[in-house]
Formats: structure tokens, sequence, C-alpha cells
């Protein structure tokens, strides 16, 4: 098996698990939707992603593979991502829902990014060399800042939302929907400008991790959740896990330096 860090085992099963549901429900898993209904083929293409998602998540666990499945999921992830996700933020520009389920996507193709920079090939290199290495890295991760810059304006456009989701036990909902909405906006920011940037990305993925874990799971267990929450818990969870991803991807970077090498 070949794992480059424990948030790459963790994706890849994530991964897994959605092309399994995927082909069990016959439709699009929850970092496909939204596609309008008048794609052709749009069961079929359903299917595809959840065949594209489980054969990469394979495909990553095994050294002759590695390679092949980051670079098809990260172009498929990447052309998912300008086809059915940017035309949302044309058709809706001053819309923040828009820029939200563009960011969803984002920080799945930050993730594959990041995979992809890792297990490039010679001949990736040479096609490509902006895409892997260093540059690669580079731009994976201020693709994820943009996708926290996203979230964090979301938590603000939609309070009504936001708020009524935060644990009772917690107290003054409002408060921490401002104040994870803010956390969003300075760890975007933080990784776009490469300051402090490793730890924004690991406070950043905790919170994700956070959010599944104190709010979506309890749901879960209590039985009181609607295809939306459950959409919401799947969402949270591939989140998670592509942001641990480029989380894992500033090892070797100072925690409180300018982008730099230990």
């Amino acid at each position: 098996m070949r794992t480059a860090s424990v948030g790459h085992a963790v994706f890849a099963v994530t991964l897994i698990a959605l092309g399994i549901l995927g082909l069990i429900e016959g439709g699009f898993t929850v970092i496909w939707q939204p596609v309008f209904d008048h794609v052709p083929a749009a069961r079929l293409l359903g299917y595809l992603c959840a065949a594209v998602s489980l054969a990469c998540g394979l495909g990553s666990f095994w050294p002759r593979s590695t390679s092949l499945a980051a670079r098809v999921l990260f172009f498929y992830a990447a052309s998912w991502m300008l086809v059915f996700k940017l035309p949302l933020i044309a058709q809706a520009p001053l819309t923040e829902g828009s820029y939200q389920y563009c960011g969803e996507m984002a920080v799945v193709v930050a993730g594959v990014w990041v995979l992809h920079a890792w297990f490039a090939t010679d001949a990736d290199g040479r096609r490509l060399g902006f895409a892997v290495g260093d540059q690669g890295l580079r731009m994976a991760r201020v693709l994820y800042g943009l996708a926290l810059i996203a979230f964090g304006f979301s938590h603000y456009a939609y309070l009504n939302l936001t708020a009524p989701l935060i644990p009772y036990w917690l107290h003054a909902p409002v408060f921490w929907a401002y104040l994870t909405g803010g956390a969003y906006l300075a760890a975007g920011a933080a990784i776009v400008f490469n300051v402090l940037a490793r730890l924004a990305a690991t406070l950043s993925a905790m919170m994700m991790g956070l959010f599944l874990l104190l709010i979506w799971l309890p749901m879960v267990v209590a039985g009181h959740i609607s295809a939306f929450h459950w959409g919401e818990t799947y969402a949270t969870w591939v989140l998670t896990a592509a942001a641990w991803v480029v989380a894992d991807s500033y090892r070797g970077v100072r925690w409180l330096g300018l982008g730099k090498k230990a």
C-alpha cells in the first residue's frame, strides 16, 4: 500500500465510501451536486461519478496505480468544477450560495490537486509542470484558501440558517456563527497570502471536523435528520477529509513562519 499521509488514507477511504453510496443510490452523491435536469444522460453521469470515486479511492492505495488515480481524479474533479459549479456563479454572481457550492467543490479539487502534485510522474512534469511540484501545491493551497473565504461569507449571508445549527449547550448561537465565519475568512486570507498558512490550514480542517462531530453526527444519532441534513453530513465528512490532505501538504513548513521550511 502507498499512502503519503494519514489524511491521504482517510480521503481515499472517503472516496471509496462515496463511490459505493453512489452506485447503490444510482445518483449523484453530495460532492457532485447540483446537476441541472437538462444535462443529457444525467443518471449515467451519476454512475460515472460513483465509479470514478470508487476506482480512484481504491487506486490510491496501490503503488502502481497511485499516480494514475490522483491524475484522473484531479482532472475529473477540476473539469466538474469548471462545467457544473462555476456556471452557478455566472448565473447568480450576487448570490452567496453560488460561491458556497463552488467552494465545496474547490476544497475537493484542492485535496486531489495536492495528491496529484505529490504523486506526479516525470511525464506529468513535462506535460503540465505548473500543476505539480511546489508550484502545483501552491496553486492547490490558494484554491483551498479562496474556498474558505466563500464559506466565511456564507456564515454571514445565511446567518438565519447557520445560527440554529449551533448546539444548544454552547449558548449564544449568533456569536458562534459570526466567530466561525470570521475564522474561515481569516484562515482563507492566511493561506492565500501564505502567512501562518500551515496553522490556518490545520485549524480550518479541525474546525470542519468539529462541525461534523458537534453538529451533524449528533443529529444522526438522535434520528432527527432530514435528507438535507444527511447531505450536509456527507459534505462535511468529505470536506474535512480533503482539508486534511491540504493541511498535510504543509509538513515541514514552519507553524509561525511565512511559508518557509522548518
